[in-house]
C-alpha cells in the first residue's frame, strides 16, 4: 500500500502475532484508519461517527438504519470491531445502545483507546479472546435478546477457517432477538467461490438472506466485499428499495430467486472443511 513519508512514525503496536498494527491519517477522505500490516481494517471520523468511508461498513449501517424505530437504542454485538467504526455509529444514530465488542488484541483495543478515543456517553464493554470461543460464553441475558449481531473477523485481509462454518453461525444465531440480524462481511473474488458457499451456509442457519455488494462484484466477481443480511424472521420487504437507494453506488441487493441461483450448488461449510477466506493481491489495497 503506498503511504505519505512520516507513517513510520504513526502511533502503533505490535500484535501478538508480530504484526504491526497503525493508526494513520486518512488522506482521501479526512479522519483516521487502523491499519494492520498493509491492509486497512477501519476508518474512524472522530468529528462525525456517521461518516462511513469504507463501502462495505455504509451497506451495513444502511442495514442498521432500518432497524427498529429511528433513534431508538438497541442492543448489539460487534465481532471483530477494530477502530470500532459501527459500534460509534451505533452510539451517534442510536445513543443509549448497550453494545458488546469482542476483539481478539488488546494490543489494537489499547493502541485506539488511547488515539482514537470513544465516546463518555455509550454503554460499550469489550470483551478479549476469540471471537467465536467469547460469543458462546456471553451472559445469559444476552442469548435471545440481541437485536444485531456483526460479524467483521480479520486476521490480516483474510476471515478465520473457524469462523465461517455452519456452528460458528449458529453460535450468532442463538444470541438474536426474534426479528434481530445478523450481518457479515465477506471478501472475495475470482468467481466467489467462498461468497457462494458463505451464503449457503448462512442460510442453513437463518431463514431470509440478503447480499448487498457493488454490481461489478456480485455480477463478475471481482474482488471486493459482500455483506450478508439474515434473519430467522422475514425481513420486511420495503427494505429491500431502500438499501438499494441508500448505496454505495452502484449498488446490488440479492434477495429471494436471485439469491437462490447464486448460492445453487454451493455446499455449506462446516468445522471439518473450513478454509479462510481467499487472501487478495496486494494491488487491492494500493491507494
Amino acid at each position: 500500500m503506498a503511504r505519505s513519508r512520516g507513517d513510520e512514525d504513526a502511533p502503533s503496536v505490535r500484535l501478538s502475532d508480530g504484526r504491526p498494527a497503525r493508526i494513520i491519517p486518512s488522506r482521501f477522505a479526512g479522519g483516521w484508519e487502523l491499519v494492520v500490516e498493509t491492509t486497512p481494517q477501519s476508518h474512524v471520523d472522530l468529528d462525525d461517527p456517521s461518516h462511513l468511508h469504507f463501502e462495505y461498513v455504509a451497506r451495513m449501517g444502511a442495514v442498521i438504519d432500518q432497524l427498529g424505530e429511528p433513534r431508538q437504542p438497541i442492543t448489539a454485538v460487534h465481532l471483530g470491531a477494530g477502530a470500532m467504526t459501527l459500534p460509534r455509529y451505533v452510539e451517534h444514530t442510536r445513543p443509549g445502545s448497550r453494545q458488546q465488542v469482542i476483539e481478539l488484541e488488546q494490543g489494537i483495543v489499547d493502541l485506539v483507546r488511547d488515539h482514537l478515543p470513544l465516546p463518555r456517553t455509550g454503554q460499550l464493554r469489550v470483551r478479549i479472546g476469540d471471537a467465536r470461543d467469547v460469543a458462546s460464553r456471553l451472559p445469559a441475558g444476552l442469548v435471545g435478546n440481541v437485536d444485531l449481531v456483526v460479524s467483521d473477523v480479520f486476521a490480516g485481509a483474510q476471515t478465520p477457517a473457524h469462523l465461517t462454518t455452519v456452528e460458528y453461525y449458529r453460535v450468532l444465531a442463538e444470541l438474536l432477538a426474534p426479528g434481530g440480524i445478523l450481518l457479515v462481511n465477506i471478501a472475495d473474488g475470482s468467481g466467489l467461490q467462498f461468497a457462494r458457499r458463505q451464503v449457503a451456509t448462512v442460510r442453513e442457519v437463518l431463514s431470509d438472506v440478503v447480499a448487498l455488494a457493488e454490481v461489478a462484484t456480485l455480477k463478475s466477481g471481482r474482488f471486493g466485499n459482500i455483506v450478508i443480511a439474515a434473519s430467522a424472521s422475514a425481513l420486511p420487504m420495503e427494505w429491500l428499495p431502500r438499501l438499494m437507494a441508500a448505496g454505495p453506488h452502484p449498488a446490488k441487493v440479492a434477495h429471494g430467486d436471485e439469491l437462490d441461483v447464486f448460492a445453487r450448488g454451493a455446499r455449506v461449510v462446516t468445522d471439518a472443511d473450513a478454509e479462510p477466506s481467499p487472501k487478495p493481491a496486494a494491488s487491492v489495497f494500493e491507494r
